[in-house]
């Protein structure tokens, strides 16, 4: 052998360990691959799988008319999954969709289910991204009909019960086979998060179906759903027959600073929060105008009852429960027809579809003691999470994290507080439901996010540490930015305690407070 044909042979053998080396990567990737499509031909009772496709990291793109380039970006840090498409039909009225994201590799053996918000048919891709990116098996669903409206449930009433309830549950248990038979075994734990109407689904859950999450965040929930709808209507009826009792948008922060001034230090720090609104003693009224007339700097005697109609709880007449109104420090959310026009235009679906069945309902219509009454009778607890008995959830170990900003102008923090402590009364008192429930009110905090207090914190890791490693949360870290960059952080308190400043150093920094029971 000449010492060129030697060196000829030592040059063929890094190349020929690469194209063994792409060959074993290529095998690989087509392993992967036909597992995620051998899912197709399982035979689960009621689910049909329609698609099967392994995304490659950093390629999925949003199925949308027109995604633009940074709605695209969201999804570049994901890392490779088996993405699923399944129908499920556990009713002969039903037809709902979900998706299933399974990582290729790095499975942390668990998984999360997200929730939904309003009256949404679709499956939320953005709100998958963060439990994919945490290495989760996670999965949404469309709660068993397209677009946001509830006209689906005229004379459907199998299709009201699947937005209710059914869709979450069916998902979950379906998840659940599917995860076992792509990793060949089932998740160590699952877990669900939502806010609005995802909170009401996670809190739905644990009333109704309590095997089936170990761990629940349950964000600004609309548990009195018919409530809330109530509420928004018969302001929205009011400011809609009365242009002149509406608030402009400057007498809507008028109010507000007025609410901050009066209650602001009632925790011994003046911070521009309230941090016990349910407590302020604000009247409105100190705002009236000597002559009559509001202008932007008073109110007229018909604003200032438009407020304390804002403020208010009316009692459902039959069931005698407080239908709760918004708090002081909400003002800056507020509309010229009262409640947010989310909340209105779901009152409305609500009314319109689900309790009187006629397309053409208006709201000039609605008349509070009367419909309210009818709207949970109609509900029949479909789309209420008012059951206050948790205990069968609390018995196989679940742990719930409920929370709500305090300044929320879309649902009711009241309605909140007011659903822990009938739960507190239901199973013998704080103490017997503390170490699997605990509620955390955040001052300045809007719906689900935003606000001027501190809006953003890590519920998740709170509640993994909690139901993984029997750590409890205490509190948890909260923090608000201005332009990216945090400017306060503040830690949020297990109901009823608040954070109290010690004394001592900035009061724009967490470390400077404790819990304690006001």
């Amino acid at each position: 052998m000449t010492k060129y044909t030697t060196l000829r042979s030592i040059i063929k053998i890094p190349l020929i360990i690469s194209l063994l080396a792409g060959s074993s990567v290529a095998m690989a990737a087509e392993k992967t691959q036909q597992a995620c499509l051998n899912l197709t031909s399982l035979n689960l009772s009621n689910v049909t799988i329609r698609a099967a496709e392994v995304v490659e990291a950093g390629k999925f793109n949003p199925p949308s008319p027109k995604p633009n380039a940074s709605r695209r970006d969201r999804y570049r840090g994901l890392p490779a999954f088996c993405r699923l498409k399944i129908s499920l039909t556990p009713s002969d009225d039903s037809d709902i969709n979900m998706e299933l994201w399974l990582p290729v590799a790095g499975w942390n053996g668990k998984y999360l289910a997200v929730g939904n918000g309003a009256f949404t048919g679709n499956v939320r891709h953005s709100a998958m991204i963060y439990p994919l990116g945490r290495g989760y098996a996670t999965s949404s669903t469309d709660t068993g009909h397209s677009g946001n409206t509830a006209s689906f449930g005229i004379d459907h009433p199998e299709k009201v019960s699947d937005f209710g309830w059914r869709a979450v549950h069916e998902m979950a248990k379906t998840s659940k086979q599917i995860v076992a038979a792509y990793y060949q075994r089932g998740p160590q734990y699952s877990y669900w998060t939502g806010c609005s109407a995802g909170g009401r689904q996670g809190m739905k859950e644990a009333q109704r179906f309590p095997n089936d999450f170990d761990g629940i965040v349950a964000g600004a929930p609309g548990l009195d759903w018919t409530g809330r709808a109530a509420g928004a209507l018969r302001v929205a009826r009011h400011l809609e027959a009365d242009e002149s009792a509406r608030l402009s948008s400057d007498q809507r922060e008028l109010v507000y600073q007025a609410a901050i001034n009066a209650c602001d230090s009632a925790d011994g720090l003046k911070d521009g929060l309230i941090s016990q609104p349910e407590q302020c003693r604000f009247d409105p009224a100190i705002l009236q105008c000597d002559s009559g007339d509001g202008s932007a700097s008073c109110l007229s005697k018909a604003q200032v009852n438009t407020v304390r109609m804002l403020y208010a709880s009316p009692v459902n007449p039959a069931s005698g429960r407080a239908i709760t109104g918004l708090l002081p420090g909400s003002e800056p959310g507020w509309t010229d027809l009262g409640w947010t026009a989310s909340a209105r235009a779901s009152a409305l679906d609500q009314f319109r579809y689900l309790v009187h069945a006629d397309p053409d309902w208006k709201v000039d219509r609605f008349d509070f003691e009367r419909d309210i009454v009818k709207a949970e009778q109609t509900d029949n607890d479909s789309l209420n999470a008012l059951n206050p008995n948790l205990q069968p959830f609390f018995d196989r170990g679940g742990k719930l994290i409920q929370y709500h900003g305090w300044v929320d102008p879309q649902i009711s923090p009241s309605n909140t507080t007011q659903y822990y402590q009938r739960v507190t009364d239901e199973l013998g008192g704080r103490s017997a439901i503390h170490d699997s429930y605990r509620l955390f009110m955040a001052p300045g905090m809007a719906h689900c996010a935003r606000g001027p207090g501190p809006n953003s914190f890590d519920s998740l890791s709170a509640l993994e540490a909690w139901v993984e490693q029997g750590i409890a949360p205490d509190s948890i870290i909260a923090v608000h930015r201005t332009d990216g960059e945090v400017d306060r952080s503040r830690p949020l308190c297990p109901f009823p305690e608040v954070a109290a400043y010690d004394g001592t150093g900035s009061i724009d920094e967490a470390e400077n407070f404790e819990c304690r029971i006001p």
